[in-house]
């Protein structure tokens, strides 16, 4: 059995949140939440800055779901971890517990109160009947019964965000960092930063 994951390949991505925008697009995602983020360190720092596009990472033993209290959590037979908003509380634990930010909770009122938790589906929907439009208001689109990955991954311009099974997916990684360098020896180094101090631009860079 396939246990779905994500991998962002960090030489890869550029920041352009075009992740972002179709996972909110696809799931109608309510306005203040965010199922996925991109993510980046040593912002403008030549050769430092790295960008990785950031959600749910689909534990297969997930902290959120040992720290629920109403045990809402749950793993699919794709070992995608869902939860079911109508067992959810809005506590808040989940949040704490998570060490991606994944779970998000919509605002409301001018104290903050917290709503139903949200996170990442894995574009694969909840307990309600796959395609029906109570699962599509509470989860969003179930892109896996309709036998597609998620949008997020799909509509990523350099293919930084994969998404799939996770032995694939780590054999397409593996398969990429054996065969490219790292650091100045990236293809497109000396045409993105210029040529090393005192040399000449790095080899594989467009002049």
């Amino acid at each position: 059995m396939a246990r779905m994951k994500f991998l962002c390949d960090a030489e890869r991505c550029i920041a352009c949140n075009g992740c972002v925008t179709a996972c909110k697009n696809e799931n109608e995602v309510p306005w203040g939440v965010n199922r996925r983020r991109v993510v980046t360190v040593n912002d403008g720092v030549p050769g430092a800055e790295k960008s990785i596009s950031v959600a749910c990472m689909h534990c297969s033993d997930a902290p959120c779901m040992a720290v629920c209290p109403v045990d809402c959590f749950y793993h699919n037979e794709n070992g995608v971890v869902l939860h079911d908003k109508d067992l959810c509380i809005g506590c808040g634990y989940c949040f704490y517990a998570c060490p991606f930010g994944a779970p998000q909770f919509p605002q409301a009122g001018a104290f903050g109160l917290r709503g139903k938790m949200d996170k990442c589906t894995f574009c694969s929907g909840g307990p309600e009947p796959d395609g029906s439009e109570a699962e599509f208001s509470k989860y969003g689109r179930n892109r896996l019964a309709e036998g597609k990955l998620p949008l997020c991954a799909e509509m990523c311009s350099t293919k930084a965000l994969l998404a799939g099974d996770g032995d694939v997916i780590a054999n397409i990684y593996r398969q990429r960092v054996t065969v490219r360098g790292k650091g100045a020896e990236v293809w497109g180094w000396g045409t993105a930063y210029g040529p090393p101090k005192g040399g000449q631009a790095a080899s594989g860079s467009k002049s």
